[in-house]
């Protein structure tokens, strides 16, 4: 049998906060395979984003092994760690976390840049992500300019503009009308159907239930598991 795409062992993550240790994630052991589609869910403090951040190498271990394409992770120096983030993996926030002062086609040009991309090549590819999420029409404008399901469409076709295998999202509904969540939430599962492994965290139970797998933390652990 193969190896898994993503494999987790007994990953710990303590926080300090003030005379009481908090046990972020404590002993998670997970694999995850290449075209998943996992939903992780649990109430406020449970584990879940700092188990995302962990996924996309945007905090580190304090134990535990994180091997990604058969590669380990955990002791690899923070710029080829910024690698690893920059060409395997999308993230989208409840936030968007755009460039105010950019367009909306200059945001999603950003990763294409910083990959060297030339400029003729970098304008086709974000003409053609904009399209596809009907967004071609509001390339030039600013964020402030879009409505929140427009920005995070933005943010999603910023994400998966280096069609990375890896999609993180961080609740990605969470400042979404329930008519711009659901279409938020089909652009995913587009996106998941050709291929990407995508995790969602949500405090959504609607949204969790529709993912194919469900894990559910509590207190730094996995609680459940299942298909």
């Amino acid at each position: 049998m193969s190896e898994a795409f993503i494999q987790l062992k007994d990953i710990c993550r303590h926080f300090q906060v003030g005379d009481e240790t908090v046990h972020a994630l404590d002993h998670v052991t997970l694999d995850i395979q290449a075209g998943d589609y996992i939903s992780v869910m649990g109430p406020s403090g449970s584990g879940k984003s700092t188990l995302l951040n962990m996924l996309g190498l945007l905090d580190q271990t304090d134990a535990g092994s994180y091997r990604f394409e058969g590669r380990e992770l955990t002791t690899l120096a923070e710029e080829k760690r910024a690698q690893v983030r920059r060409e395997k993996m999308g993230f989208i926030f409840q936030s968007f976390h755009l460039i105010p002062r950019l367009s909306a086609a200059e945001n999603v040009e950003l990763p294409l840049m910083l990959m060297g991309m030339p400029a003729a090549e970098r304008k086709a590819k974000v003409n053609e992500a904009l399209a596809s999420l009907g967004l071609l029409e509001r390339a030039s404008h600013r964020p402030a300019q879009l409505s929140g399901g427009q920005q995070q469409r933005v943010a999603i076709a910023r994400a998966t503009i280096l069609q990375a295998p890896l999609l993180l999202a961080d609740e990605p509904t969470g400042n979404l009308d329930s008519h711009s969540s659901a279409d938020v939430i089909h652009i995913l599962e587009e996106l998941n159907a050709q291929g990407i492994t995508l995790i969602v965290v949500t405090h959504d139970t609607n949204i969790g239930q529709r993912a194919r797998r469900k894990i559910r933390m509590v207190d730094g652990r996995i609680e459940q598991d299942g298909y």
